[in-house]
């Protein structure tokens, strides 16, 4: 039997890997890779030549079957994504769970997310935490919403820029305009920043400033 490693790559700052990282995807046979074009920047800067191939979330679904064919023949493979930890809004679910029904053995090294530093210095209670990541587009979104509007717990999302405004309305709408929130961008990199306060006062903050780049949502919970 191979194995299948899960890689954390980073969100932006390229000096946020591991050196167990960087030595994985040397050793591996097979790097899969959610954009090959992306990724290959990264393992151009680390003089990574492992053999990439496309890993991504229109063709996970009928590539599985020939990687756990791979693996079952003793190939090593990494998992990596654009940014971030696999499977964390990421492709990566469906292959470990094919490995586990399997008996092949996945390790996840530990490593860069988003979520993380941005719930960290939010200033809002983070010993109990609920990671929702994107919310549902359309269908079942003002469901979860009305749902959410009972955790007691500190949620965290993850949201585009051309929807953010529309999802901070709907977090005043839902949870209140005096609802504690904490917005995170372009985290690690050059423009990275944190806007704290209610739900109210960030919304006119982004009303004034459109937002750009990659965004991090910490809201309060119900008190």
């Amino acid at each position: 039997m191979g194995k299948l490693f899960l890689v954390p790559t980073p969100i932006g700052n390229l000096q946020d890997i591991t050196f167990r990282a960087i030595a994985v995807l040397k050793e591996v046979d097979l790097i899969l890779a959610e954009d090959t074009r992306t990724s290959g920047k990264l393992l151009q800067h680390y003089e990574i030549t492992t053999q990439m191939q496309s890993h991504h979330m229109h063709n996970e679904h009928r590539t599985i079957e020939n990687l756990i064919t791979k693996l079952k023949a003793g190939a090593t493979l990494a998992l990596i994504s654009d940014a971030g930890t696999p499977a964390i809004s990421d492709p990566g679910f469906l292959l470990t769970r094919a490995c586990v029904e399997n008996n092949i053995e996945v390790e996840c090294l530990p490593g860069a997310t988003a979520f993380v530093p941005a719930l960290v210095n939010s200033g809002l209670p983070n010993d109990r935490f609920v990671f929702e990541g994107f919310l549902p587009v359309k269908k079942g979104r003002q469901t979860r919403l009305e749902f959410l509007g009972q955790e007691t717990r500190t949620m965290v999302f993850y949201e585009s820029p051309h929807k953010l405004v529309k999802t901070l309305n709907q977090f005043s709408q839902y949870f209140g305009a005096d609802r504690g929130i904490s917005v995170s961008r372009e985290l690690t990199k050059m423009y990275e920043e944190t806007i704290r306060g209610t739900a109210s006062e960030i919304i006119a903050h982004f009303a004034q400033k459109p937002p750009k780049g990659e965004f991090v949502i910490v809201v309060e919970g119900k008190k």
